[in-house]
């Protein structure tokens, strides 16, 4: 059995998506219009229908995400949502609340959003039992744990977050947003109080940090464990992104395509799940584009220093260390920086500093300021304008391969094209013409022709012809014949794209929790209904509709400061124990910071102003 890799790619709008398709995207994930874990990157109907239509010739896919959780005012909008997205065609629909499932749904596949927090076996398996096609996992987990989940679970698909920006918190189980500023995240407005800085104090109130970004992670980057996710289980592999800018997009696409054809080609057993071969204008490097430095994010297991607690911001590309510098200029052994680039470092404080060059000339780098650049200082590129330049171009194209077939014959010509994926498209036209004076030269007119598919989504990866010498033929007439063919190939792709169609059916499979309290995100009377019949007693609704939130917990999180800052007492032991609660502050609220050393979690509390 062959087994089908999918890179999924985010879609802000369908222009990204787009690109993504033509990068090497096997599927991409657009917001709904509204109610997406981003608000601000819901589009309209019209973009979706565009997004599709290009995907689906590719046998590309579009899922579309309406995972925020829903007051039961929204729930009659959301289904008409939904109904619409399923007849634009969309192959799959990411939810959170689980209210939804007490609707009359369309017969659409459902993915359990990572706001969900699928994190083990007995979750997923549930997952599975009640109809969901795909979970997509916590990002916390370990190669170890989600070979667990595959173990226990028969067919439901496994997708994980393989690049991009992480959340501090457990997904979907952070509330810091909603309790500081009103903007919950599980509403997709979180205002992301992660990147602010942060004092951090002992028990007795004595500063270990100060204002420092103790919440703000570094990000995921698991291109070089593509194979240990596959042998784990994952067979979807997904880029985050939705605000992310098209250059980034494109690039981060095109690497990962790369990566996973590498695997592909090496092992008969796998193939991507999408149609079509993607060639670039570019080397794809993730490093030329936007982050922060990089982590996998405990995927092997063990504990690992995932913050970047000294800046919130791109670092980039590591470019070197500063060798000489002058009054108004300095050098560097790295030859390739242009003007227009974009350079940051670390002042002696350890504060990002950045600047801009001006000009580079005869070796010489001239910035728009000298402040703090000194011998020794270690240079990053966060702005690459010759990269960005290309990709703000057409910087990818996408061809589906196919096989022609050209027979002339006493009165008529007769073109067949047979594409990578079996269909096959004909069309055969009467002409009158004579033995040509020069046999190949007929022959090669008709090869230029019928092989320069231009603009099309198509490239010729074999011709046939026949007889050996042919009679001359017009151009026009070729490039007629040959339009007219490779049109009616793809109406035929069009009309044989099919999508899996999967009606919801309710049941009552127990759920593997009791009692659920405001981690649950229950927000309407359908999703408490839902856990009822499971078996599970709602103690609390959603922390959104608390009255009262005085000691609740608002984010738990796999990562740790101690460890962070070599205070773990478990695993690093150090010589001078810090006295208890650990406390961190902003300008308006303080946060205490509870350790569960047996489940290696960290939990921060909110105290108050």
């Amino acid at each position: 059995m062959v087994t089908s890799l999918e890179l999924l790619s985010p879609a802000g709008d369908a222009d990204i998506g787009i690109a993504a398709i033509d990068h090497g995207a096997d599927a991409v994930y657009i917001g709904a219009p509204k109610f997406s874990a981003r608000a601000d990157a819901g589009v309209g109907v019209a973009d979706i229908v565009r997004l599709i239509r290009h995907a689906h010739l590719y046998y590309a896919k579009v899922y579309v995400a309406l995972n925020t959780i829903l007051t039961d005012r929204e729930l009659a909008e959301s289904l008409d949502i939904i109904r619409e997205i399923y007849q634009l065609g969309a192959d799959g629909l990411i939810i959170q609340d689980v209210g939804l499932l007490e609707l009359d749904l369309p017969p659409i596949p459902l993915i359990a959003s990572t706001q969900m927090h699928n994190s083990t076996a007995q979750k997923v398996r549930f997952l599975e039992a009640v109809g969901f096609q795909r979970v997509i996992l916590a990002r916390e987990l370990s190669l170890e744990e989600i070979a667990d989940i595959r173990q226990n679970t028969s067919r439901i698909e496994l997708e994980a977050f393989v690049h991009g920006a992480l959340c501090v918190s457990y997904s979907g189980q952070c509330y810091m947003s909603q309790a500081v500023a009103g903007r919950s995240g599980n509403r997709g407005v979180c205002a992301q109080p992660c990147r602010s800085h942060y004092t951090l104090t002992d028990g007795d109130g004595n500063i270990i940090l100060q204002n420092k970004f103790l919440l703000s992670l570094k990000d995921m980057n698991r291109m070089n464990a593509i194979p240990d996710l596959i042998a784990a289980g994952v067979t979807s592999f997904k880029i985050e992104g939705r605000y992310k800018g098209i250059e980034y997009v494109k690039n981060v696409t095109a690497a990962y395509r790369q990566a996973i054809d590498r695997f592909i080609s090496g092992h008969p057993g796998y193939r991507k799940s999408s149609s079509g071969v993607s060639t670039f204008t570019f080397s794809p490097d993730p490093d030329r584009t936007f982050n922060r430095g990089y982590t996998q994010y405990f995927l092997s297991g063990g504990k690992e220093k995932v913050a970047s607690p000294d800046t919130q911001k791109s670092i980039g590309q590591p470019v070197g260390e500063i060798t000489g510098v002058g009054k108004d200029y300095f050098q560097i052994a790295r030859l390739d920086l242009q003007n227009g680039d974009g350079l940051c470092f670390f002042t002696r404080k350890n504060d990002l500093a950045g600047f801009r060059v001006d000009r580079v000339d005869k070796g010489k780098i001239y910035p728009n300021n000298m402040k703090g650049l000194e011998i020794g200082a270690a240079l990053y590129r966060n702005h690459d304008m010759a990269l960005t330049r290309i990709l703000q171009k057409s910087s990818g194209v996408r061809r589906i391969a196919v096989e022609m077939d050209f027979q002339q014959e006493d009165t008529l010509i007769r073109l067949t094209v047979r594409d990578e994926d079996g269909h096959e498209a004909g069309m055969f036209k009467e002409v009158l013409f004579e033995p040509p004076r020069d046999p190949d030269r007929a022959r090669s007119q008709i090869e230029k022709h019928l092989t320069s598919t231009g603009n099309t989504p198509y490239r010729t990866a074999g011709l046939t012809i026949q007889p050996r010498e042919p009679g001359f033929l017009p151009a026009s007439l070729l490039n007629g014949i040959r339009r007219d063919v490779l049109d009616a190939l793809t109406k035929v792709r069009r009309e044989t794209y099919s999508r899996p169609s999967i009606p919801f059916t309710p049941n009552d499979v127990p759920y593997p929790e009791k009692k659920l309290d405001f981690h649950a995100n229950v927000a309407n009377a359908p999703a408490r209904e839902f856990y009822e019949r499971h078996g599970a007693t709602v103690t609390e609704p959603a922390f959104e509709n608390l009255s009262d939130t005085t000691g609740k917990t608002v984010m738990t999180a796999r990562y740790c400061i101690r460890y962070q800052l070599d205070l773990c007492p478990r695993e690093q032991r150090p010589n001078i124990p810090v006295k208890e609660p650990l406390k961190i502050r902003d300008a308006h609220h303080t946060y205490r910071l509870e350790f569960d050393c047996r489940q290696c979690r960290m939990l921060l509390i909110m105290e108050g102003q």
